[in-house]
């Protein structure tokens, strides 16, 4: 069983929700980025998706495009974001996951950047812009080096897509809950039932829910639904707001997950 699998599974057993925790690699900096990442491991995150920076992340709202770029001007790169993966596995065996561009991917030629990938001890990867019809060597480089794919459902995807991106899925299936892009918002969005349940006919993977989750009572709004919850501009948004005592960021990140996490656990 991968990583992922078992970090679902041992939060199914415990009836309660996987905690997703989403992180731009390299935001501020490396060593601050490091901290923030043994911060929300340590708090009790079951999945570390890590936001790989990118100059023009499509699918991003303000506070993550912002993130990468306080990443990208602290110089952060492909290689020094394998740098950040191998740092975190000396102390911990969570489940990794990057969030990225198939531009970085590609750029960088497919088998060998999943393979570095892989050595690194990335658990998945999820191409936010490669849809399944044409993900085919991305998907075989994955296959090969013992990588998870991660695949997306939008609101707005078709029921008679979903077997197909059922069939790319290995490790989990991301529902995005809402139109447009990342970002904290004030109410859930409407339809998650039905969305989850219409995953599920399709597919026996775990499903998680992101987007716009911000709050423990959401968290729990989702964990009653769904197999995993993904929040991460709120957790971006507590190191905006420490960047001018970068110390503090890694014990105000662990407080917020500490709080946003307590509400996976199903009554």
């Amino acid at each position: 069983m991968s990583r992922i699998k078992d970090a679902f599974a041992r939060a199914a057993a415990q009836n309660r929700a996987a905690f997703v925790s989403y992180l731009c690699a390299g935001d501020p900096d490396f060593e601050t980025s490091l901290e923030a990442c043994r911060a929300v491991v340590a708090a009790g995150a079951d999945i570390l998706e890590l936001g790989v920076p990118f100059s023009d992340p499509l699918a991003d709202g303000l506070t993550n495009q912002l993130a990468a770029q306080r990443a990208l001007e602290s110089g952060m790169t492909s290689a020094r974001v394998f740098d950040l993966v191998r740092r975190i596995r000396e102390s911990s065996d969570i489940p990794i996951v990057f969030y990225t561009y198939y531009n970085l991917v590609f750029s960088n030629g497919v088998e060998r950047y999943v393979k570095e990938a892989s050595a690194a001890g990335v658990d998945g990867l999820l191409l936010l812009d490669l849809p399944p019809e044409e993900a085919q060597e991305a998907a075989s480089a994955c296959a090969r080096h013992g990588v998870d794919t991660v695949c997306i459902v939008a609101p707005t995807t078709p029921d008679a897509r979903l077997p197909r991106i059922a069939a790319a899925a290995t490790g989990f299936i991301y529902y995005v809950s809402r139109e447009g892009v990342t970002g904290v918002r004030d109410r859930l969005a409407g339809g998650i039932a039905e969305a989850v349940a219409r995953i599920r006919s399709h597919s026996k993977l775990p499903v998680a829910v992101g987007f716009g989750i911000s709050s423990r009572s959401q968290v729990a709004q989702v964990a009653a639904l769904a197999d995993g919850v993904v929040v991460g501009s709120a957790l971006v948004n507590v190191i905006r707001d420490g960047l001018g005592s970068r110390q503090g960021i890694g014990p105000a990140l662990a407080a917020k997950v500490s709080d946003l996490s307590a509400g996976t656990k199903r009554k």
